[in-house]
């Protein structure tokens, strides 16, 4: 039992039309710093767990291990990233950012995120808190429902 064509709730439209408008900036991005959606996708992930083993990144991206060791070596080369051996378990490798996604050409990757964080700063702070837990519960929902 599906719904009606034509019958799509307007916060899945809203939403729709966010989603297409990051993917826009995000590919203006990648194309403007000559990286592909991967390399992307790894450069913003190791800026949010600075020290991400490759074993996560690769969970992360659902890459073979083969795979995220080739991508690795490529960030390496291009000197966006680095390699630290833990301290603990030399055999360990820890991933660290070696460029400032908040500076040129690399906030590209952030801008529209950066911009949507600024126009949601003027928002009523209730109703976006309440927005943001609806949204939560609605995407736990539907993929609780796709299991």
């Amino acid at each position: 039992m599906g719904r009606p064509p034509g019958a799509t709730p307007a916060l899945s439209l809203a939403l729709q039309r966010y989603v297409d408008a990051r993917s826009a900036a995000l590919l203006a991005a990648r194309r403007e710093l000559q990286v592909n959606e991967l390399d992307a996708r790894a450069l913003l992930f190791i800026a949010d767990n600075p020290g991400a083993r490759p074993g996560q990144l690769r969970e992360y991206l659902g890459i073979t291990s083969a795979g995220v060791t080739t991508l690795v070596d490529r960030l390496v080369e291009r000197n966006a990233v680095r390699r630290e051996v833990d301290d603990e378990d030399r055999r360990v490798n820890h991933l660290v950012l070696t460029i400032d996604l908040a500076a040129d050409p690399w906030c590209a990757l952030t801008k529209f995120d950066d911009a949507f964080a600024a126009a949601a700063v003027g928002a009523d702070a209730t109703e976006t808190a309440r927005f943001a837990a609806a949204l939560d519960a609605l995407t736990e929902s539907a993929a609780a429902a796709l299991r």
